[in-house]
Order: structure tokens, then sequence, then C-alpha cells
């Protein structure tokens, strides 16, 4: 099967998109409309099929600089990597194994950084010429099959989770959690909050509004706040987008009064009781690098799962005298 390397411009969109939807990896990131908004452009490598079909693809996001164009991690992008179809005869599928095709992409670009898919796994070094080049990170992510019931799933939190929510229930004015199609202030609460931390700029907010907005024209994106029953202000909001067979935790912000009353939890707790006994969902918590949001993630029952981040970096010409 023929395997190509293609700009942007060359991209067949509708094929790009019917690869993506049927792959065997489950990756919502690499849907063109998300990557659209997110990246804008971007090149790929292509496994083409004998009709123009594309077999498998590869994103690589690119941006322009003084020493030649560059493959990044767009934001709101964790994971991409090799996507596809094992079909007779293909050899996509084996190539994250012996890394020699990431290796290969040096002829075409001074630098490079990607985060695969967790079904990629963990990429195995052979002794060629392109580990002197690529660098391979671990990273962590955490994942909650959702196939169960809800009440298997409830059983599964900590039990201090459990009590939480049953303090919650058992108030006066219990807190709750409703559906909201404006993002605004969820957006203004982080920039409140975690925003400074984070280091977002007007750029990355307006990616995500972009990104929201195509995500709720596709029927994928869900948006929970929870407010104060008396005064209505926003204790906690979290955005989730639903891809197949994959519920991403994508974004989310509390307040300190939301983080006291446990808000972020009821909206975890209520996106796992609306989507529970549904066959083959995975919830994927989008994170788990950060100790402490690592547990607030296990005590949901999630479980870690691996992913690797490749890279290398080429010196431009005038600089290869650098050691």
């Amino acid at each position: 099967m023929p395997r190509r390397l293609l700009r942007y411009s060359e991209l067949d969109l509708s094929a790009w998109d019917t690869c993506v939807n049927q792959a065997e990896q489950v990756v919502p990131y690499a849907q063109s409309w998300w990557l659209q908004a997110t990246a804008g452009r971007w090149d790929a490598v292509v496994e083409i099929g004998m009709k123009g079909e594309y077999l498998a693809v590869l994103p690589l996001p690119v941006k322009r600089r003084p020493w030649g164009r560059e493959v990044y991690q767009p934001p709101f992008t964790q994971q991409l990597g090799a996507i596809g179809v094992a079909q007779p005869g293909s050899v996509f599928p084996y190539w994250l194994n012996v890394m020699s095709p990431i290796g290969k992409l040096a002829e075409s670009y001074g630098k490079l950084y990607t985060q695969l898919n967790d079904s990629n796994g963990l990429p195995q070094r052979l002794a060629n010429s392109y580990d002197e080049i690529l660098t391979y990170e671990r990273r962590i992510t955490y994942h909650l099959p959702l196939t169960p019931s809800y009440t298997t799933l409830h059983a599964g939190y900590a039990a201090d989770y459990r009590r939480r929510l049953r303090v919650n229930a058992e108030a006066a004015q219990p807190l709750a959690v409703t559906a909201t199609s404006n993002a605004e202030p969820l957006l203004t609460l982080f920039q409140q909050t975690k925003g400074p931390a984070a280091g977002l700029g007007r750029t990355h907010y307006a990616q995500l509004r972009q990104l929201i907005a195509a995500g709720q024209q596709h029927k994928q994106v869900t948006l929970l706040e929870v407010r104060h029953p008396e005064t209505g202000e926003l204790l906690a909001g979290a955005l989730f987008v639903l891809f197949r067979t994959r519920l991403v935790y994508l974004f989310a912000a509390a307040s300190e009064a939301g983080k006291k009353a446990s808000a972020p939890l009821l909206l975890l707790d209520a996106a796992i009781q609306q989507h529970a006994g549904t066959p083959g969902l995975v919830l994927d918590f989008e994170g788990g690098m950060i100790p402490s949001i690592a547990r607030f993630f296990a005590n949901f029952g999630a479980a870690p799962v691996p992913y690797a981040a490749l890279s290398f970096t080429q010196r431009p010409w005038y600089l290869q005298w650098l050691r």
C-alpha cells in the first residue's frame, strides 16, 4: 500500500474523517474539525488504498520557524499518533513499534514533538541511526469503563466520595448539575482560577471557543455546571466530548467555594451516571501526570493508562557545531 507524506493542501478531508471514524483507535482529537480548530493546518503520513481511500493516517500539526517546519502537539489535543485499520499487507500498524518512520521525518522537519494515542502502545527502540535523535517519554491518563451499571460504578468510588454525594443528596438545598449550551461562564471561571497558572493566552481561548462551537455543531460536546442554589453563582463547570466509544473530560474549572462544596465531584458523577451501562464506552479523564489530580481520578475507580510522547530536535546547519 502506498504511504505518502502529504501537506495540508493535498489532504482529502472527507477520506480523512472516514478513516478516523472507522479506525481501530478511537481518537476524537484527530477529526478534521478538531484539528482545524486547534492547529489550523497539518501535514500527515497517509497510507492510501487502491481506490484512494485512507487506510491509516499519522497527523503532523506544523508551525513554520526560522529553522524550518516544526511538528508540535496542539493545545486541547492530548493524543494523536497512528490511526487506522489493519489491512492485509499493510505495514502501518508496525510503524510505531520500530519508530523508524518517526525518525525519518527528521529529513522533512527541523523539530518534532507528538503524543501518540494510548492504543499505539509504548514504542520499542531498535539499534538504528534514528535512535540517536529520538526521545521517548511515558505519559499517563486515566480511564474508567462505563459498561457497568451506575450502581456498580458508584460502589467503586472511594468511601469519602460516596459520603460526599450522600451528604449533598440529603441537604436541605442540594447542589444540582445542569446542562448548558453557553461555555462563556466556564471560560471566565477558568480565567479567574486556573488561568494564570495554566499560561493560556488569548489565542488559546479563541481556539477553545472555536473547538467548542465546532463540537456543538457535530453534537459531540456536553457542558455541565453547578451553581449556588440561592445566588446562582457558578461553582464549577465541565466540558465533555463524546466520540464513538470515548467520553473525554476535556476542560473544567471550579471556584474555591465550589471545591469546598464538592462541585467537581458532582459534575463527574453526573456524567458517569448519565452514560453508565453503555457497552464499550470509556471515560477518559485526560490527565494524571500530577499526583493530586491522579488521586482525584483514581478515587472514581479509574485506572492509569500509559501512552507515549516522541520528539526529536535537529539543529539548523549553522548551529550543528554546537555540542
